[in-house]
């Protein structure tokens, strides 16, 4: 466990940023973080302000003025990770969503409201998905296998099953709330108490359970009191929505129950279920000003023993032992310092005791543990149920070895820098936390946690996570935290393994998701960056392939159930003549009739296929060059056969409208640029074809290809440039400090080597790498670029067409690589 970045405020003349108390943190599942400061003026004003920032640019943070009068005591991300619901002081609720799909312009449409009650616990409701990780199974080939859905029903459902939306909270005086979102976009909302004998409530925490109830827990915060535990069913009535709550088993903490520490522990400071999905266990922690206890509780089916006379009377009675419903006691940990913030993991790991052995003879240690903050600035993993020390963190304020026994350090004067919120990473490598100043640090959390793997498991280990998150959808920047250069090659291949074991369909499904994933992972070697620019243009290959396709429409509506696209693909396969024109003869040129200004607006699109065909041709001669992209698609079959078919298409089109053919400079006038290329792609494209057998280019063909600078230019392709993120900066036991809102000189990454074309200085063109439009030095028009590959474009379209349309619906959420957009800064000379 060691420190990967700490980013802290910078100190401003009239204004600071100050721990919010409450502090609310939370990690939604696309690596963004949330959390809270408030803004103190000069005039002791006080501003309550939400940071949002992606893990990979932590400096660059978005601040809201939220718009709450009273502290901020919840923040919530759904589970998609694009909504944010906070709750305050005051009673009131509001449900962030991101305007245009930008991860740095967030609005707030709808809110609810329980006036003047203050909020103490939040959550959506469960939309019933919920998977299991076999780690057993990890060497099976099928994802189906390593990741099953488990049957879960959600809290609430619409006509046909459908989840509703909403939210549920928990107040101080013992009200529960539930808003519904209606698809109509407009809100239901309830409040019913949660028992008659309504108390404080200091402390709440929410769970669901399978068949889709809600289990509430409540503290009033002292250890005398019992802590309880209410069930609550939603279902909605007449267009009202409805509560009802019934009382389960409580329990009493076990240290207050031995009569010589009652009064040691006087407060119940965190009551969390381990798991949003499981209600059956809870942890606990009872406090004193200077020490802490933290214990573990199960929910249990017990045989109530009933008596001789009863049994008599009714034989029923004795053949089956009617049960109980009781909380026992799994473990608790002796005296420690006190603690000051809990997190808990979000790896669907299920917790019998059959799967913890697995887990120990897998030694797979990801999601098996929780973090616990202590004043004294450490952290401690410990296990979820044995609660027993797996790693420990010490921050720079108290340094020490691992290795040193845990005694009690002498107390300096005045608190220790500790963390006030904590919240583990969803694959559970990584850990975030804000301390007292208001710093933000980012943990990194070995998979291995302190135990000696050879390298083959751990390995394993991060392959298994790196599946995990390409089948939920899940960002896997903190798996990329611990994968060192070395590892990146055995990775990729592996992953490309495992992804070719799998049925067709899925293969389709996850095909774009891989390629993000391998080429985040070749940014983190040297060796390897030039791949990560062939990732990016088989990605834009696959999306300009499938929308251009699209375009083509059947003559007759009545047609058999082969598409234009697929037609095309068959005939392009069958046909391997280097003519173009006698493929075209085979294709029912009628289907290819388009729209004049339709064919206008794609013309830079279709400039691009023609481009970064030549350039391939032209790279032949060379192919040996690492230092030159586009090497792998030379011996890729697929591609070139995607290329060949877009080829073919282009030259109908440019019978229908020449000026929508790309622009080549040829030092002949009478030169058909189009033919000669798609001759040369077809000779390169029999070599490697899946179909025949494999052979390198022949002589002739690469003679051809040294000709072809001298026949036409060469364009410079304009490659997406390295990302300025942070993953690949970061050294191992070498922390960064960053500020908030500057931009950091970091080192120079591994990656940034004066490629061809890689490096930007500031100042030089810039690219909308999705429209292929040159937007100039310094872009007048707003822009937004990816969070991960830093892929630029524009916000509004040029273009009205439905065809461009039709091509900018495919990256309007995410980019091409299935990062989040963020607003760029107008920049100026």
């Amino acid at each position: 466990m060691d420190l990967a970045y700490i980013c802290e405020w910078e100190k401003w003349p009239k204004s600071t940023h100050c721990p919010s108390v409450p502090l609310a943190c939370t990690w939604s599942c696309r690596n963004l973080i949330a959390f809270t400061t408030d803004l103190r003026s000069d005039d002791q004003d006080l501003t309550r302000v939400i940071h949002i920032l992606d893990t990979e640019h932590p400096w660059d943070v978005h601040s809201i003025c939220s718009g709450h009068s009273e502290a901020v005591t919840c923040l919530e991300w759904d589970q998609s990770g694009s909504r944010l619901l906070s709750a305050d002081a005051d009673g009131q609720i509001k449900c962030w969503s991101m305007a245009d799909h930008l991860a740095n312009s967030w609005e707030s449409p709808v809110g609810s409201l329980v006036e003047g009650d203050p909020i103490v616990a939040l959550s959506w409701l469960h939309n019933g998905v919920k998977l299991a990780l076999h780690v057993e199974k990890s060497g099976a080939s099928s994802f189906g296998e390593k990741f099953s859905r488990v049957k879960f029903s959600p809290s609430l459902t619409l006509f046909g099953g459908k989840p509703m939306e909403g939210w549920i909270a928990v107040t101080v005086s013992g009200l529960v709330t539930v808003s519904l979102l209606k698809p109509s976009g407009q809100v239901l909302t309830s409040t019913e108490s949660l028992c008659r004998l309504r108390g404080r409530v200091a402390l709440a925490d929410i769970a669901f359970t399978g068949g889709g109830n809600i289990v509430v827990a409540t503290a009033d915060g002292s250890s005398a009191s019992p802590v309880q535990f209410y069930k609550v069913c939603v279902s909605v009535v007449n267009e009202k929505c409805r509560i009802d709550t019934e009382i389960l088993p409580s329990l009493f903490m076990r240290c207050t129950t031995d009569l010589n520490r009652r009064d040691r522990l006087p407060a119940i400071t965190h009551l969390k279920f381990l798991a949003r999905d499981m209600s059956e266990q809870v942890l606990l922690c009872a406090s004193s000003q200077t020490s802490s206890v933290v214990e573990c509780w199960s929910l249990r089916k017990e045989g109530l023993p009933v008596n001789n006379i009863f049994q008599q009377l009714s034989p029923a009675v004795g053949d089956k032992q009617p049960t109980i419903l009781k909380w026992r006691i799994l473990s608790a940990t002796n005296d420690l310092d006190r603690v000051s913030a809990v997190a808990l993991p979000k790896l669907p790991i299920s917790l019998t005791n059959t799967d913890l052995k697995v887990a120990s003879d897998t030694q797979f240690y990801p999601g098996l543990g929780l973090a616990l903050a202590f004043h004294d600035g450490s952290v401690h993993i410990v296990h979820r149920l044995s609660l027993q020390t797996m790693a420990i963190f010490y921050s720079s304020a108290a340094p020490r070895s691992v290795d040193e026994p845990a005694i009690k350090r002498p107390r300096t004067t005045g608190p220790a820098v500790h963390f006030k919120a904590m919240q583990l990473s969803w694959t559970s490598l990584a850990l975030v936390g804000i301390d007292n100043h208001g710093r933000l640090s980012m943990l990194r959390i070995s998979p291995s946690m302190g135990h000696s793997l050879d390298a083959g498991l751990a390995l394993r280990h991060l392959l298994f996570l790196l599946e995990y998150c390409m089948v939920t959808g899940y960002d896997w920047w903190d798996i990329l935290l611990h994968v060192q250069p070395s590892m990146v090659q055995s990775l990729v291949e592996k992953l490309h393994e495992e992804y070719t074991r799998q049925k067709a369909e899925l293969q389709q499904v996850l095909s774009t998701r891989i390629l993000a994933m391998k080429a985040s992972l070749c940014k983190l070697s040297p060796c390897a960056v030039t791949r990560v620019c062939e990732y990016h243009a088989k990605l834009f290959l696959i999306a300009a392939s499938s929308t251009l396709k699209s375009l083509l429409r059947p003559h007759v509506l009545n047609t058999p159930d082969k598409s234009p696209g697929d037609r095309l693909t068959e005939v392009c396969a069958k046909i391997t003549d280097v003519d173009i024109d006698k493929v075209m003869i085979n294709l029912k040129t009628e289907e290819f009739v388009l729209d004049m200004n339709t064919l206008q607006a794609l013309q830079q699109l279709l400039q691009w296929v023609g481009d970064f065909v030549l350039y391939l041709l032209a790279s032949l001669p060379n192919q040996g060059s690492p230092l030159r992209p586009g090497h792998s698609f030379l011996r890729d079959g697929a591609s070139l056969g995607v290329l060949r078919e877009l080829m073919v298409v282009i030259r109908i089109w440019g019978l229908l409208k020449p000026s929508c053919l790309p622009v080549y400079t040829a030092t002949s006038d009478t030169q058909d640029s189009m033919s000669l290329l798609f001759r040369l792609l077809t000779k390169l494209w029999i070599c490697c074809r899946d179909e025949g057998p494999t052979s390198e280019p022949d002589e002739a063909l690469v003679d051809e290809c040294c000709l072809l600078p001298s026949q036409l230019l060469i364009p410079s392709l304009d490659w997406l440039p390295v990302s300025d993120g942070l993953v690949s900066r970061l050294q191992p036991k070498q922390p960064l400090r960053l500020h908030f809102g500057k931009p950091p000189a970091l080192p120079g990454s591994a990656t940034s080597l004066q490629l061809d074309g890689l490096i930007r200085a500031p100042g030089q063109p810039k690219m909308d790498h999705l429209r292929r439009l040159h937007l100039g030095a310094y872009p007048t028009e707003a822009c937004k670029a990816c969070t991960r590959c830093g892929c630029v474009t524009m916000l509004k379209s040029p273009n009205k067409t439905t065809a461009v349309k039709q091509w900018e619906q495919r990256w309007i959420k995410n980019c091409l690589c299935g990062g989040l957009w963020w607003r760029m800064p107008l920049s100026y000379p």
